[in-house]
């Protein structure tokens, strides 16, 4: 059986940082809904092919955006990556069945 692995990349924003709380607060509501934009792209590829091996952030991760690589071989094969979209950032990250329909057509290949 052939392993293969997807490298999710997230992000937040920036480093900048404001010095009330409630920009702090803003801060990190948007690094979650990246967060959980992230995780339900793994949820739909591991509904698909279960035997999969997804990791999150396995190295410092891009800003603000979201890129997808499949794994195989020591290979890389970028699926789908959001980094020169946008504005607006909702661009930037997929919906996950895109994500599944780029793995599955990688896979045929």
């Amino acid at each position: 059986m052939k392993v293969l692995t997807i490298y999710l990349f997230w992000t937040g924003r920036g480093s900048k940082r404001k010095a009330n709380n409630k920009a702090e607060t803003e801060e990190e509501t948007l690094v979650i809904e990246r967060k959980r934009c992230a995780e339900g792209v793994r949820d739909a590829l591991l509904a698909a092919r279960p035997d999969l091996i997804v990791v999150l952030n396995p190295q410092k991760p891009r800003k603000k955006s979201l890129e997808v690589t499949l794994v195989e071989g020591g290979k890389g094969v970028c699926l789908w990556t959001g980094i020169k979209l946008g504005p607006p950032a909702r661009l930037k990250f997929p919906e996950p069945a895109i994500v599944v329909a780029a793995l599955e057509e990688a896979l045929k290949n």
